[in-house]
């Protein structure tokens, strides 16, 4: 059986969604973790579980640039890390 429950998508817009109850075990410190952050934002525990799935297992797949860059280019995302290496 499923319910009906507005819930926000990533861009914050509120969507009506079908969801279905399901339960979850969570160690001690999982379950104190979650009450403490719903209830620093105010939200539900479920909420704040519903969240961290979307943001880690739904995450959206960024698309284009993340920045501009005006100067030329001198290593590309792939390799950013060998302006660290030593130089002979």
């Amino acid at each position: 059986m499923f319910m009906v429950c507005s819930i926000p998508d990533f861009a914050g817009k509120v969507h009506a969604a079908q969801m279905k109850k399901m339960q979850v075990y969570l160690e001690k410190e999982e379950l104190q973790a979650v009450r403490e952050a719903a209830a620093r934002s105010g939200r539900s525990m479920a909420e704040v579980i519903r969240d961290a799935i979307r943001k880690t297992v739904l995450k959206p797949h960024r698309r284009g640039f993340v920045g501009i860059w005006d100067g030329k280019l001198k290593a590309s995302s792939d390799d950013h890390d060998s302006i660290y290496d030593e130089k002979p």
